[in-house]
């Protein structure tokens, strides 16, 4: 067996079992260098390297969730939740109650799409916008795995379609150009314009296996408990009524300057940062109290920023291991002249290869340099060889453990203690979503 294959079901294993994600996968870590051969100490070597490439975007979560707990000490955003919540009488057998809940996924799938391409924040949208949501979604009886397929939908899709924001940096900064160095010697050539053209119906099997779960699988009710996010010496009703204009206007001055601040400095953490600061000097919580909400604030992204920086660990040690290289040709090995069996088995090894790095901007590199020369040598078109690749490599964001895809949602929903990283966020994300992109990037590269 492969130690990349061994190494990730180890992982999926442990996580399926309720091991923590992060345990699962040092212990995977270890199991898969191991098992390459590598001693000991080259492991560790490799791991230590890997994980500094996770340590900037695990503090940049760590920040913006200290500003989403400050901001839901304003008790605002809760407020608006309870006015939704008697607006429409959803405690009561309300006929508006499924507009109301169809309008929020809506609502949330366009935020989703919004923070890869028209204001590109990646995920740092949820822990703001998903928490103070929560009682309302539990007053609708909204399965949050339905919201968690949703939110990863709207996080993985637009960028391996739309060519702005996010979406310029997968399909040409990365994709585009990755194909293109590794097929300078084999005469390929891929243009701007053909990297979106061969992405829409990978993208249709994604939306697909949306409809089917908003339609089929998580379409009956699904109760939780109201819990009380917000602690301190003033319930959320409080501070909500003794809010002033200046401060209202504060915090709509923090919101705005947030997004504007990530987006001039490109940082996260600036970002993060500024909206905490204005919220800290705005009388809305007291002063004595923001060391508490800054530490309650980054131990709610904590497990994300430890996961990513773990991945980053794990995906060195896989790659320093040589195993990927060995993966791709031992595969081929069993195909023959089978061009199906072809293509289906290299969408198969990219997930492989991606369940465990957890990004497919990172997974790109490795995964054009190995497919590009075998989609040549089966006769596959440049669109057909663009759709495989990119569609292996968005198979980890859209159901890894280890994705900022999955781990996004998870941070957002359970804010109160009731959603489950694997089994409400991972299992339902793949099931819905890797599946059907196998399938579709099959048929992607058959017929294009």
């Amino acid at each position: 067996m492969n130690a990349i294959v061994l190494a990730i079901l180890v992982m999926v294993g442990l996580s399926l079992a309720r091991v923590s994600v992060v345990f699962a996968l040092i212990v995977a870590t270890l199991v898969g260098g191991l098992y390459a051969g590598m001693p000991i100490d080259s492991i560790l070597s490799a791991f230590n390297d890997g994980l500094g490439n996770g340590a900037k975007i695990a503090l940049a979560y760590a920040v913006l969730g200290a500003f989403a707990v400050a901001l839901s000490r304003s008790g605002l955003t809760e407020a608006m939740a309870n006015r939704a919540i008697a607006r429409f009488h959803i405690d009561e057998a309300s006929s508006q109650r499924k507009t109301v809940t169809y309008t929020l996924l809506a609502a949330l799938l366009a935020a989703a799409v919004s923070s890869q391409n028209l204001i590109p924040v990646h995920i740092a949208f949820i822990p703001v916008l998903v928490p103070p949501l929560l009682k309302l979604m539990n007053h609708l009886n909204l399965d949050r795995r339905l919201v968690a397929c949703v939110i990863t939908f709207g996080i993985t899709a637009p960028y391996m379609l739309l060519p702005v924001g996010f979406g310029a940096i997968f399909l040409n900064d990365i994709l585009l150009t990755n194909l293109n160095q590794s097929g300078a010697d084999f005469g390929l050539e891929i243009t701007r314009q053909m990297v979106p053209m061969a992405m829409p119906i990978p993208i249709g099997g994604m939306a697909l296996g949306l409809a089917f779960a908003i339609l089929v699988s998580y379409r009956k009710s699904r109760h939780y408990e109201d819990r009380d996010l917000i602690k301190g010496d003033r319930t959320s009703t409080q501070t909500t009524q003794r809010l002033t204009g200046k401060q209202k206007a504060i915090l709509l001055i923090a919101l705005v300057g947030t997004v504007v601040t990530q987006l001039y400095t490109g940082s996260m953490v600036l970002g993060g940062v500024f909206g905490f600061a204005l919220l800290s000097l705005s009388g809305v919580f007291h002063w004595r109290e923001q060391d508490s909400i800054f530490t309650e604030g980054m131990r709610m992204m904590t497990l994300v920023g430890f996961i990513m920086i773990t991945a980053a660990g794990f995906a060195s040690v896989m790659q320093a291991s040589g195993e990927v290289e060995t993966l791709a040709i031992s595969s081929t090995e069993l195909i023959g002249d089978n061009k199906g069996l072809a293509a289906l088995i290299m969408l198969l090894v990219g997930l492989l290869i991606t369940l465990g790095i957890g990004s497919s901007f990172s997974t790109i590199p490795i995964i054009a340099s190995l497919y590009v020369p075998i989609a040549l040598n089966f006769g596959f078109s440049p669109m057909a060889t663009v759709a495989l690749v990119g569609t292996a490599a968005a198979l980890g964001d859209a159901g890894s453990p280890a994705s900022d895809s999955t781990l996004g949602p998870t941070a957002g929903l359970n804010a109160d203690g009731q959603h489950d990283h694997i089994w409400d966020s991972v299992v339902p994300t793949f099931l819905h979503f890797n599946i059907p992109l196998i399938a579709a990037g099959w048929t992607a590269a058959m017929i294009l």
